[in-house]
């Protein structure tokens, strides 16, 4: 039986934010677990094969491969949110704006260690206009930075690295700026095997994903890039049977919680596959899941991404992201460690199983207000009508 020993991370908080500078600080979540001979890390923390960044410190700019950054100005509505926890520090995730223009959608470890338990002291979102490769909104003068005023956390958010259960909605305490684009959501199940596109702010790569030294960068995040990926597969996928539970945790909070790898093009890098195979996984059967990746712009998320959203072919919003995790090399990774190099596996939340909890939290569209008012009036005048008969 092969030995499988994941090293698991959520992808957002990465960066202590300071006026001048950045660098790696704030509190850390960690769990561990063992099943058999197998045991697991997870710990609470866009790159592509080709660099997403070139630059220096401390302001990191450059523009890096132009295939993850063009056509920026469709993605105007998805904007880094500041989470300020005081003392602990302030850290960066992503954040989508949706159609009622004033909600937004991310991922709930930005904002909490599980339901019920403290939000940041105060949470900033920062929308921008004139997206470029080397522009960062959360310190650019030229951002709209309007703060937030309701934290709406899934109330069956544990806290733990892998919950399908990490989604949350935040409420602007104004409308977002009539040029920021709003997204609509898809709520079809069924993500294995189809393909997205992912944007975010999380930390870029200077030299790719491949190699000894591939992976991202540690205070590179800030600068939107995008990418394209494919939903390999869910734990809770059937053809596997309960045999993830015993690697990641209960059906209960993983069961949903879909993945991707990171591509090289080279099937010794193909983690999704490699681990599928494994004997204690899925065995031979497992290479129905081996393919080599979206190609040159193949991208896996990094620090900073968190909470940020896959699009569909539509445009439309399917999921949000959540955690990376690595089996290590020998199932293809392509340094050891977890750094977003090449190999990796990245951990995504679908909103199909969340729609009520979504819809709840938005504000109604002004024509449903419309309605609501027609309908009290409605009721008020049947009311006038029972005095006065």
């Amino acid at each position: 039986m092969k030995r499988l020993s994941p090293t698991i991370v959520g992808a957002a908080v990465a960066l202590l934010l300071a006026p001048a500078a950045h660098a790696a600080s704030g509190p850390q979540r960690t769990a561990t677990g063992s099943y058999g001979d197998m045991t697991w890390e997870a710990r609470s923390l866009i790159v592509g094969m080709t660099p997403t960044a070139a630059g220096d410190p401390t302001r990191y700019p450059g523009a890096g491969d132009p295939i993850f950054s063009n056509n920026l100005g469709a993605y105007t509505g998805v904007v880094p949110i500041i989470m300020d926890y005081g003392a602990a520090g302030a850290f960066i995730c992503t954040a989508t704006l949706l159609s009622d223009r004033m909600s937004l959608l991310t991922a709930a470890h930005c904002v909490s260690d599980g339901a019920g338990t403290p939000n940041p002291n105060i949470t900033t979102a920062y929308f921008f206009q004139g997206q470029g490769p080397s522009d960062r909104p959360s310190s650019d003068p030229g951002s709209t930075p309007i703060t937030i005023s309701q934290y709406f956390v899934n109330d069956n958010y544990t806290g733990q690295v892998i919950d399908h259960n990490d989604i949350a909605v935040l409420r602007l305490s104004a409308p977002a700026p009539d040029w920021a684009q709003s997204y609509d959501m898809s709520f079809s199940a069924g993500l294995s095997g189809s393909d997205f596109t992912v944007a975010g702010y999380g930390n870029r790569s200077i030299v790719g994903g491949g190699g000894a030294s591939g992976g991202a960068t540690g205070g590179t995040t800030g600068f939107l890039r995008h990418g394209d990926n494919m939903f390999d597969y869910r734990f809770g996928d059937a053809v596997f049977g309960s045999a993830w539970y015993s690697v990641v945790g209960p059906q209960s909070r993983t069961e949903f919680s879909y993945i991707s790898d990171f591509d090289s093009g080279l099937g010794a890098n193909d983690m999704s596959c490699l681990v599928a195979q494994a004997s204690n996984i899925l065995g031979p059967a497992g290479a129905v899941f081996c393919d080599t990746g979206r190609g040159a712009t193949e991208v896996g998320v990094a620090g900073g991404d968190s909470g940020g959203p896959q699009f569909n072919a539509a445009g439309q919003i399917v999921s949000v992201t959540s955690y990376g995790v690595s089996f290590g090399t020998a199932f293809g990774d392509c340094r050891a460690g977890l750094q977003s190099s090449c190999g990796e596996m990245n951990g995504f939340v679908p909103l199909y199983i969340h729609q009520d909890f979504i819809t709840a939290a938005m504000i109604p569209e002004p024509e449903t207000y419309a309605l609501m008012l027609l309908g009290l009036g409605a009721i008020g005048a049947a009311a006038r009508r029972r005095r006065t008969g």
